[in-house]
C-alpha cells in the first residue's frame, strides 16, 4: 500500500535512530553495529499538511554558471518546507539586498533571482559568487556557491600574414591562436571561400586548434587556409586572415622517418580528473605519412570506454577512473622506421559521495546519526554546518556530538529540529549536502477507510489492512470480536505495516477484527469485518462424446456455489465464447445441441464464475456421419479430401482481407485443417507460399497482408491421409503501398582487394518491399574519426567502396527505401576494408630439436601495425635439403606447419630422421603470406629404422629353412646390424630362443633343421647406432604331413594396454607355402613369447586387444590394435548384417578426434599417418546404429627415435674378441699360402682319361681334388664347424661364396690361384654340370680342408 506509514529497519550508512525505551546495553550495541530505523512519513495529504518540515533545496543553478549577455539572467533556487521557507542571497560572501536593485526581483513563491537585462541592465555588473539561503522556523538550508560569469567572444587581432613557403615533403604547422573566450570557442579550418579543409591522416587539426601537415604536397598550395572560431551562445563565426602556401617542388620527394610534431620530446605528462574524458594526442610528420598506434604499459587499453579520433591521432577515454592512471605510448611508424612517445597520466578526483547524508525524522527521546562520507584525490576534508553556521569540532552540545564524518544524536527533543550541512572539499572542488533532522510528536492515528467488509473464499489466504501513523511509532495489536488476546502466530501473522495475514481461512474465522495503534501520545483503532464464502465448484461437468450427424447432444455443467454470491455460467468453444443459436438450449445444468452437424465438432468448455472465484470443465465433441446402405458399402473407402470451392474475399482493408470458402468432401476421413497459400505477380509470379493455417472446423480467416502486393489466394484441405489438391484461385487483391518497415539483414563489409571494401546485404523479399522502386541507401564512414557519412543509392545487394586505407574499421548502414518513404533508421554494423600482405616477418626464431622427427619453434610476433589485416596464423615452411646417409635421393618439396592465432611457439613434427632441413616462417593474414624470415638450418638426429620391406620364410627341403628379407624402407640412419630371433616350437612346447646379430649387408639366412618335426618362429628388426627398429615376425610353413590345424602354444603374452589378450589360432598352410609379411602388415604372433626370452622383448611391439563375449543383439567385440611407428592395424568382430558400415574413431594425446568409415567384408582397417611416440584411443561403432559400439582401446605408436642404448659394437670385450678372430684368420691364411707354395699333391691324372667317380675325391695319400664340394658332401659337418644351441649346424663365418664377391665363377683353382681348367680331369659339359654343387665353396671351408 502506498498510503501507509511503515517502521522500517535499514542497515545503511547514512541515517540511524534508536528507540529510547531500549535497555542501555542494547542501545550501545546497536550504535556500534550502525543499525538504524527511521520514520517514513506517509503521502497522505492530511498528514503532510499537519507535519513540520525544515527547508530542503530542490533546485539550484550550476556551480559554474555562464550566461548569455543578451538575455535576462535567472539564478535558480527552489526549496520546500513546512512552513514554507523564505529566501535570501549573498553575493561574494556578503548579504545581497535584492530590494535595492530595481532590476533584480524574486520569482513568485520561489527564491529564484530574475535580473532584467532587457530593461537596461549591464550583465557585467552582476558577475560574482552567489549563494541562496532558505529558512523557516525549523532550520536553514543552503545552496551551492554559484559563480555567475557572462559569456565573451573577443575579436581576432588584426594581423598581416605573409605567404608560407615550404618544401614539398616537409612538415608544416599553421597556428590558429584564437582569442580567449568564455566558454572557449569551437575551432575549425576553412578556405577564404568558406569551403571546408579536407582532413585525413596527413592533414588534421589538433586539439589546440592548429592545423598540422605531416608532409606537404604540391596540391596543398591550391587553396588558402583560414582558422574560424564559433561562439557558443551567439553562434557567430569569426574568421582569421587566411594563410597562403607556396610549395617548393623537387625532383623526387625524399622519404624520411617519423618525428613528433605534438607533443615534443620523448615523454610528457597529463593530469585529468575522475569522471572527465581523457584526451591524449600524438601528431607526427614523415614520408610516407606515419600511422599512429596506441598502447598502455603493463595492460590493455579499456576497450569499453575507448574511442580513437582524428584518424587515430587522438585517444579518448570516456569517464576516467583511478585504474586508468599509468603510462601510455603512442607509436608513429612508416616504412622508414618508427618512434615512440610516452605520456604519463595521473588521475586525480574532486570530492565525490560515498554516503551522502539523508534527512532524518525522529520522535522525541530517540537517538540517531547523520553520516557524510566522501572520497577524492587528495582526500577531502569534512566540515559540518548547522543552519548555515559552522560547527566547531571541539564544541559541546547536549543533543549531539561530531565524530569525524558522523554526527551522533542522543535523546532528541521537540526543539532540536535543524538543517545540517556537510561540506567535503579538496583542491579540485567541493560538495555541499543539506540534511535536516526533524523531531515529530504525532499521536496515533488511522489512515485507511473505516469499518471495511472483506469477503473471501474458504481455504484461501487473505489480508486485513490497517494503515496507521504516529511519532513515536505506535505499536499495533489485533483482536477478534472485541475480546481475547493479541492475534499473532499460528494461522495469523502481523506485518510491520499493520496488515493481518490469515494463511488459511476457515468458516470459524468469520467475524469482526479490530486493530489498535498505541504510542505515548494516544491510541487509535479501526474495525474490519471478515465474511467467509463457499467455493464455486462444477460437480458434474461435460464429457467427451461422439454424436451422429442430425442427432441431439447434451453437455452437462452442474455447479455448486455460495448462495450469497452471484453465479454466471458461460460456454466457450475453441477458446471463443459460444453463440447460443436457435439449435441450442442452455439451462442451469448444461447445454443441449439439436441436429448436430460437422461444424458443431470441437472442444467445449463450461465456465462457472462469481465475483470471488471461478471453475471450468472441458470436453470434446466429435460428429460422425449417419450410417446408410450405401455408406456401409463404401465406409472402408477413405481418401484425401476434395479441394475447397467457392473462394470469396470480403472485408477488404489496408492490410487485411477475409477469405471464405466451402469445404470439399472429406472422403470418409474428417478434415483436420486448411492451409491458405498466396501468389504475387510482381517478383515471383507463379510461386505459391503458405500464408495461414486454419482448424478443420473453420472455413473463414482474416488474412494479415503486406503492403503493395497483388495477392491471389488458394486453399488446401488436410486430413490424416494428407492434403487435397489446391482449390481454384481467388480473384486478385491489391494492397496499398507504404514505406518499408524493415531494413536488409546480414549486412557485411569486407575487402576483396587491399584498397576496397565490398558492402553486401540480404535484400528484402517481395512481401517486405511495401512499394515500387525498392532501393537501398548505403552509408559508410571510418570508425572513431568523426568524419561525415558517405552514401550512395543502390538497387542491387552490393556496393564496392574504392580507395580505402588498408584494413580499416568502417561503420556501415543500409536503409531500405521505396516511393512511399524510408524504413526506420538501421543499426550500425562494423565492416573492414581490404587486407594487404603483412609487411613484417617473425623475428628471433629459435629452434630446438626434440627428437629425430620433431623440433620446437619459438619466435617474436610481428608488430600489429605491420599485419595490415586480421592475423590468421604463423606458418613455418620447411623442406628436406639432404640426407646424412650417402647416396640417398631426397625430395625438396616444401611442407608447411600452421600455428593458428597470435602464438609465439609451436612444434613441427613428422620429420625424417638423419637429415638436413631448412626452414623459414611467415605471418599470414586473410590476404596471404607476408615476407619470409631468415632461413634456419637444422639437423634431425639418427632414428631407429622401420621394419624390413618384406620377410619370407620357406623350406627348399626337409633339412634347411631359408629366411630372406629386404632392407628397411626407412633406414633413418646408418644400419649397424640385424637382430634375428629364432625360437623353435612344437605344439604346446617351445624351445630356447636364440638371438643372432647379422651384418647390415646381409639379407638372407639359412637354418639347418635339428629334427623334422619342430617349427620355427623368426622375429627380425634392423639396428642403427640409436637402437633397434620395428620388429617383423613370421613362422616356418606348416608341412602337409602335419595335423591340419596347429594351435599356438599358450604362453605368457606381452603386456597389453587397457585390455586382456587372447590367443589366436594359426591357420594351416601347405609345406611349400611361403609366408610373406610386408612391413605394413604385422601379425598378432609378435605377442607370443616365452618367459625365457624376456631379455629380448624390448625390441618387440605390444599388441592392444579388447576381449569380451558377444552379447545378444547387434554388438562389436574383440577390438585389436597392432601399432607401428606411422600406422596401426585395427581389427574387430561383430554380428551385424553383411555390408554394414563401421566408423573407426581414434583420438590422439592432443584430443584431436578423427573418424574413418569402413565398409569391407573383413572387419579391419589400417590407420595411416600416425605420429610416432603418440598415445591413441580407438573405438569402433556402427554408422547405422551409433549405440552399437566397442569399448575404447589405448595403444602407443613406437618412436622413430630412441635414447642411446648400450651397443655391443662399442663394448671392449667385443672389440677384443673381434681382434682375436681376425688374428686367427690371418694365421690360417698364412698357413694356406705356405702349403700352396710348397706344391702339394694335386688330383692331376695325366695318364688317366677316365672320369673320376663320386668316391674318388680323395687319394690314398691324403691329397684333395680342388673341385667344389657337392652332392652328399654338402650335408656333412666340415672340420672346424660348430653346432648351434638347438642342434642345427651353423657355419663359423658367412657362407657367401667368392662368386658373391666377384672372385670367379664356376671352375677350379690351380696352385697359384689362377682360374684354369687344365689341371683337372676333362669331362663332358653335361657331366661336369651334373656333378657341380648348387653352391660355391666358401673360402673358410677351403681353409678347413687345408689345415
Amino acid at each position: 500500500m502506498t498510503d501507509i506509514i511503515e517502521r522500517r529497519l535499514k542497515v545503511t550508512h547514512s541515517i540511524y535512530c534508536l528507540g529510547s525505551n531500549m535497555p542501555p546495553c542494547l542501545v550501545l550495541l546497536l550504535l556500534l553495529l550502525h543499525v538504524a530505523c527511521t520514520i517514513k512519513v506517509p503521502l497522505d495529504p492530511t498528514i503532510q499538511r499537519d507535519l513540520i518540515q525544515p527547508p530542503t533545496i530542490i533546485k539550484q543553478s550550476a556551480k559554474n554558471y555562464i550566461v548569455d549577455p543578451r538575455d535576462n539572467i535567472f539564478i535558480d533556487c527552489e526549496a520546500q518546507g513546512n512552513p514554507y521557507p523564505i529566501f535570501s542571497w549573498t553575493k561574494n560572501g556578503k548579504f545581497y539586498n535584492v530590494a535595492k536593485d530595481p532590476r533584480v526581483s524574486f520569482r513568485r513563491r520561489s527564491g529564484t533571482l530574475e535580473i532584467d537585462i532587457h530593461g537596461g541592465g549591464r550583465p557585467e555588473d552582476y558577475e560574482g559568487e552567489y549563494q541562496c539561503f532558505a529558512r523557516n522556523l525549523h532550520g536553514t538550508a543552503l545552496s551551492n556557491k554559484i559563480l555567475l560569469q557572462v559569456s565573451r567572444s573577443p575579436l581576432w587581432p588584426k594581423e598581416n600574414l605573409d605567404p608560407v613557403v615550404v618544401n614539398e615533403g616537409a612538415f608544416l604547422i599553421l597556428q590558429c591562436n584564437p582569442p580567449h573566450g568564455l566558454p572557449p570557442p569551437v575551432i575549425f579550418w576553412m578556405s577564404s571561400l568558406m569551403e571546408p579543409i579536407v582532413q585525413d591522416k596527413r592533414v588534421s587539426q589538433g586539439l589546440n586548434g592548429d592545423l598540422y601537415f605531416s608532409n606537404v604536397l604540391r596540391q596543398d598550395a591550391q587553396t588558402d587556409y583560414s582558422c574560424n572560431a564559433r561562439s557558443h551562445f551567439t553562434h557567430t563565426i569569426q574568421q582569421k586572415n587566411p594563410y597562403s602556401l607556396k610549395v617548393l617542388t623537387t625532383r623526387g620527394m625524399p622519404e624520411r622517418t617519423p618525428t613528433f610534431l605534438l607533443p615534443t620530446g620523448t615523454s610528457s605528462s597529463k593530469l585529468v580528473l575522475r569522471d572527465e574524458d581523457l584526451l591524449l594526442e600524438c601528431i607526427a610528420s614523415g614520408v610516407p605519412t606515419p600511422d599512429i598506434m596506441w598502447y598502455k604499459k603493463g595492460g590493455e587499453l579499456p576497450s569499453k570506454k575507448l574511442k580513437f579520433e582524428n584518424f587515430n591521432k587522438t585517444l579518448r577515454i570516456i569517464g576516467v577512473s583511478e585504474e586508468d592512471s599509468g603510462e601510455y605510448f603512442c607509436q608513429a611508424s612508416n616504412k622508414m622506421g618508427s618512434i615512440r612517445h610516452t605520456i604519463s597520466v595521473r588521475v586525480k578526483a574532486a570530492p565525490y559521495w560515498l554516503d551522502e547524508p539523508k534527512n532524518l525524522i525522529l520522535a522525541p527521546g530517540e537517538n540517531g546519526r547523520l553520516v557524510c562520507r566522501a572520497s577524492g584525490s587528495p582526500k577531502p576534508t569534512i566540515q559540518w554546518f548547522m543552519n548555515g553556521d559552522a560547527i566547531e569540532v571541539g564544541a559541546t552540545n547536549p543533543n549531539f556530538e561530531i565524530a569525524g564524518d558522523t554526527i551522533i544524536f542522543r535523546e532528541v527533543q521537540s526543539g532540536n529540529s535543524a538543517v545540517y550541512q556537510c561540506n567535503a572539499s579538496n583542491e579540485h572542488g567541493y560538495l555541499l549536502a543539506n540534511a535536516f533532522v526533524s523531531i515529530l510528536d504525532v499521536p496515533s492515528r488511522m489512515l485507511g477507510p473505516r469499518y471495511q467488509v472483506i469477503r473471501v473464499i474458504e481455504y484461501n489466504r487473505t489480508q486485513l489492512d490497517c494503515p496507521f501513523f504516529g511519532s513515536p511509532i505506535p505499536t499495533l495489536r489485533w483482536f477478534k470480536n472485541g475480546q481475547g488476546s493479541n492475534l499473532d502466530g499460528g494461522n495469523y501473522r502481523v506485518h510491520e505495516n499493520g496488515t493481518l495475514e490469515i494463511n488459511t481461512v476457515r468458516k470459524e474465522d468469520q467475524g469482526k477484527y479490530t486493530c489498535v495503534a498505541t504510542n505515548i501520545l494516544g491510541n487509535a483503532e479501526n474495525t474490519v469485518r471478515l465474511e467467509v464464502k463457499e467455493p464455486t465448484r462444477i460437480v458434474k461437468g461435460p464429457e467427451d462424446q461422439i454424436g451422429k450427424r442430425g442427432s441431439s447432444v447434451r453437455l452437462d455443467c452442474r455447479v455448486r456455489s455460495d448462495s450469497s454470491l452471484r453465479l454466471t455460467v458461460t460456454w466457450m468453444k475453441e477458446d471463443t465464447q459460444l453463440y447460443i443459436s436457435s439449435r441450442m438450449k442452455k439451462d442451469e445444468d448444461g447445454l443441449t445441441i439439436f441436429g448436430v452437424a460437422e461444424k458443431d465438432q470441437g472442444a467445449y468448455t463450461c465456465f462457472a464464475k462469481t465475483e470471488l472465484d471461478q471453475d471450468s470443465s472441458k470436453a470434446y465433441l466429435t460428429i460422425q456421419e449417419t450410417s446408410s446402405p450405401t455408406s456401409r458399402l463404401t465406409s472402408h473407402l477413405i481418401d484425401k479430401p476434395d479441394p475447397p470451392l467457392d473462394l470469396e474475399l470480403t472485408e477488404p482493408s489496408v492490410r487485411s482481407v477475409r477469405l471464405t470458402w466451402v469445404p470439399g468432401d472429406d472422403n470418409n476421413s474428417p478434415i483436420t485443417g486448411f492451409i491458405v497459400q498466396f501468389e504475387e505477380d510482381r517478383h515471383q509470379p507463379g510461386a505459391w507460399h503458405n500464408l495461414a493455417s486454419v482448424p478443420g472446423n473453420v472455413n473463414t480467416v482474416l488474412l494479415q497482408l503486406s503492403p503493395y502486393v497483388n495477392y491471389q489466394f488458394r486453399v488446401l484441405a488436410l486430413n490424416e491421409l494428407g492434403s487435397s489438391m489446391p482449390s481454384p484461385s481467388s480473384e486478385r487483391f491489391q494492397t496499398a503501398g507504404a514505406f518499408p518497415e524493415t531494413n536488409p539483414s546480414d549486412v557485411k563489409g569486407a575487402g576483396t582487394s587491399k584498397n576496397n571494401m565490398e558492402i553486401t546485404w540480404t535484400p528484402l523479399n517481395s512481401t517486405q518491399a511495401y512499394g515500387p522502386n525498392l532501393r537501398y541507401n548505403v552509408k559508410w564512414r571510418q570508425r572513431h574519426t568523426g568524419e561525415p557519412w558517405s552514401n550512395v543509392t543502390v538497387w542491387g545487394n552490393k556496393h564496392v567502396v574504392w580507395n580505402t586505407p588498408v584494413y580499416t574499421q568502417y561503420e556501415l548502414r543500409v536503409q531500405a527505401e521505396n516511393e512511399f518513404g524510408k524504413a526506420p533508421e538501421p543499426n550500425t554494423v562494423i565492416g573492414y576494408s581490404g587486407e594487404d600482405y603483412p609487411k613484417a616477418a617473425p623475428t628471433d626464431i629459435k629452434l630446438r630439436v626434440m627428437n629425430s622427427t620433431a623440433i620446437s619453434l619459438q619466435w617474436t610476433r610481428v608488430a600489429p601495425a605491420s599485419i595490415q589485416g586480421s592475423l590468421q596464423e604463423y606458418r613455418a615452411y620447411f623442406w628436406r635439403e639432404s640426407s646424412l646417409m650417402k647416396g640417398v635421393w631426397v625430395s625438396r618439396k616444401k611442407q608447411q606447419q600452421s600455428f593458428m592465432g597470435d602464438r609465439v611457439r609451436g612444434i613441427v613434427s613428422q620429420l625424417i630422421p638423419y637429415s638436413i632441413y631448412k626452414l623459414y616462417m611467415v605471418a599470414v593474414n586473410g590476404r596471404g603470406d607476408g615476407p619470409k624470415s631468415e632461413v634456419k638450418e637444422f639437423i634431425t638426429p639418427e632414428g631407429v629404422p622401420s621394419a624390413p620391406k618384406y620377410f619370407r620364410v620357406y623350406e627348399p627341403n626337409r633339412e634347411i629353412i631359408v629366411v630372406e628379407w629386404g632392407q628397411p624402407e626407412h633406414r633413418n640412419g646408418n644400419l649397424t646390424a640385424y637382430n634375428l630371433r629364432i625360437q623353435p616350437f612344437n605344439g604346446t612346447r617351445t624351445g630356447k630362443a636364440v638371438l643372432e646379430t647379422l651384418s647390415p649387408n646381409q639379407t638372407k639366412y639359412t637354418l639347418q633343421r635339428t629334427d623334422p618335426v619342430s617349427r620355427y618362429r623368426f622375429s627380425l628388426n634392423a639396428r642403427t647406432q640409436v637402437g633397434a627398429g620395428e620388429v617383423i615376425t613370421a613362422e616356418s610353413p606348416v608341412r602337409q604331413d602335419e595335423v591340419s590345424t596347429t594351435s599356438v602354444p599358450s604362453v605368457s603374452p606381452v603386456p597389453v594396454t587397457d585390455a586382456p589378450t587372447e590367443t589366436p589360432n594359426i591357420p594351416p598352410t601347405s609345406s611349400d607355402a611361403t609366408t610373406t609379411l610386408l612391413a605394413t602388415t604385422s601379425v598378432t604372433l609378435t605377442t607370443l613369447l616365452t618367459t625365457e626370452t624376456a631379455d629380448t622383448e624390448s625390441s618387440l611391439i605390444a599388441v592392444t586387444r579388447i576381449h569380451n563375449i558377444a552379447t545378444s543383439g547387434p554388438s562389436l567385440w574383440n577390438l585389436t590394435a597392432l601399432p607401428n611407428t606411422y600406422w596401426a592395424n585395427i581389427t574387430w568382430m561383430h554380428n551385424l548384417e553383411p555390408g554394414s558400415v563401421f566408423m573407426v574413431e581414434y583420438t590422439d594425446s592432443n584430443n584431436t578426434v578423427k573418424t574413418v568409415p569402413v565398409k569391407a567384408h573383413v572387419p579391419s582397417i589400417q590407420l595411416f599417418d600416425l605420429v610416432p611416440g603418440m598415445t591413441y584411443r580407438v573405438r569402433v561403432y556402427s554408422q547405422e546404429h551409433p549405440s552399437v559400439t566397442s569399448p575404447y582401446v589405448t595403444f602407443d605408436t613406437s618412436s622413430a627415435y630412441t635414447k642411446n642404448q648400450v651397443d655391443i659394437a662399442t663394448q671392449g670385450w667385443f672389440i677384443g674378441l673381434m681382434c682375436a678372430v681376425a688374428l686367427l684368420v690371418l694365421i690360417l691364411l698364412i698357413v694356406c699360402f705356405i702349403k700352396r707354395s710348397r706344391g702339394g699333391k694335386y688330383p692331376v691324372r695325366e695318364k688317366k682319361e677316365v672320369a673320376l667317380g663320386p668316391d674318388d675325391n680323395k687319394d690314398g695319400d691324403g691329397s684333395f681334388d680342388y673341385r667344389f664340394f657337392g652332392s652328399d658332401e654338402d650335408n656333412k659337418p666340415l672340420q672346424g664347424s660348430q653346432t648351434s644351441l638347438d642342434g642345427t649346424i651353423k657355419q663359423q663365418e658367412s657362407d657367401d661364396s667368392l662368386v658373391d664377391y666377384g672372385e670367379g665363377g664356376e671352375g677350379q683353382f690351380n696352385e697359384d690361384g689362377s682360374f684354369i681348367g687344365q689341371y683337372t680331369v676333362k669331362k663332358d659339359k653335361d657331366e661336369t654340370e651334373g656333378n657341380e654343387s648348387s653352391e660355391a665353396t666358401s673360402p673358410v671351408n677351403a681353409i678347413y680342408s687345408l689345415a
